[in-house]
This record gives structure tokens, C-alpha cells and sequence, in this order.
């Protein structure tokens, strides 16, 4: 039987336009082996705008 959060490992997301905030978060790598892109709030630019995987 497979461990609990086997395939999940933390990523860090980094805001498209400021560059400056970043969201830590999971991903199932599994699943998802490209990287992801999500809409999210930044609180920097005060908007919600696009967040990239950062390498």
C-alpha cells in the first residue's frame, strides 16, 4: 500500500508581474508533471493575476 503523500511535493509560485510575492503550495507531481499556472490575489499588486511555478 502506498504512504500518505507519496507522489506531493512543495512548489513555489511566483507572481507573472511584480515577481516579488511568492505562494508556497502542494502539487500531486504524479498528476501534474508540467508545471502548474494559477490565477491567485497578490497582495502586492493588489490584484489577482497569473502565478507561475518557479524552477
Amino acid at each position: 500500500m502506498a504512504k500518505k503523500n507519496e507522489n506531493r511535493e512543495y512548489i513555489d509560485m511566483e507572481c507573472t508581474e511584480c515577481k516579488s510575492h511568492i505562494i508556497r503550495t502542494q502539487k500531486n507531481k504524479k498528476n501534474t508533471p508540467d508545471r502548474m499556472e494559477l490565477n491567485k490575489f497578490c497582495p502586492k499588486c493588489r490584484k489577482s493575476v497569473l502565478f507561475k511555478e518557479k524552477k
